[in-house]
């Protein structure tokens, strides 16, 4: 949890970011959630109702300091989204929930924060297709089954095939890669995808979520980018998107590296990349 405050704080000492350029969102409404979460869901999520099943399929304890801080991020979704779409790119120094279904809460996501802010902007007709691109090493499963049946939403996950999820969801497009996958063949699946993915499903904004728990120092990961693999992956998605004048936002998702440091940099190149490709 220590690394969303040590990534803003880094970017503001190397003079990455300026204070201005960062936001404090307020809390997403309810009206929002329910647009994407069943009533039945949310209503015990408020009101910490969940039963112990649940809150053990969470991963958190469940508590109403948690729930202000998932509705806290998805806001800052759906504010960047709207910011995207104005200025070209937007950062969430969280996010990235792609576990939470419609119904309930799963691996450290309790609220669908993409997809909330997907579904609240294709309501309010400020899009009318968008494109998920999902690098975490974890299949967004969640996301993937949200989104089974809705046409203007792609769904695109790459991911470990034999990570977490035990039961994978089927994405619009899935790309499963073995344990151990350096950087080599990691960009090489990427690269065959996503600039064909982009000119096919032209989407008038994208959702990236730019999970650094890829790198090989991963506890959690399995495969085996470097730094510089994993600060490519960025630069790579990030430069297809500007070529194309695609508005994007951006989410950190996981990082579980031993040493806390691996995994801030990682998500701070994130950062410095954004800000050198759309920034200028």
């Amino acid at each position: 949890m220590v690394k969303y405050s040590l990534i803003a704080e880094q970017l503001s000492y190397e003079g990455t970011l300026r204070p201005e350029q960062f936001y404090t969102p307020t809390l997403l409404t309810e009206d929002v959630v329910l647009g994407t979460h069943t009533p039945d869901y949310w209503h015990r999520l408020k009101t910490l109702a969940l039963s112990p099943s649940e809150v053990r399929r969470s991963g958190f304890p469940l508590s109403a300091q948690l729930v202000v801080r998932e509705l806290t991020i998805a806001q800052g979704t759906l504010w960047l989204a709207h910011h995207a779409l104005a200025h070209g790119c937007g950062l969430n120094v969280a996010g990235g929930t792609h576990h939470a279904y419609a119904d309930r809460a799963e691996g450290f996501c309790l609220l669908n924060d993409q997809a909330l802010a997907a579904n609240a902007l294709l309501r309010q007709g400020c899009v009318q297709q968008v494109l998920i691109v999902d690098l975490d090493v974890h299949q967004g499963n969640g996301t993937a089954a949200l989104f089974a049946h809705e046409p203007r939403v792609f769904t695109f996950s790459m991911h470990g095939a034999k990570n977490y999820p035990a039961h994978k969801e089927q994405s619009d497009l899935d790309i499963a890669l073995p344990d151990g996958t350096p950087d080599g063949p990691y960009l090489e699946a990427l690269a065959s995808a996503l600039p064909r993915l982009l000119d096919a499903i032209r989407p008038d904004l994208v959702f990236y979520l730019a999970g650094v728990d890829v790198l090989a120092t991963d506890q959690l990961g399995k495969l085996a980018l470097s730094p510089q693999g994993c600060r490519e992956r960025d630069r790579f998605v990030l430069q297809s998107l500007y070529d194309r004048n695609l508005p994007v936002v951006v989410c950190m998702g996981g990082g579980y590296s031993k040493r806390v440091a691996d995994t801030v940099n990682a998500h701070c190149e994130t950062f410095r990349l954004a800000e050198r490709i759309y920034g200028h």
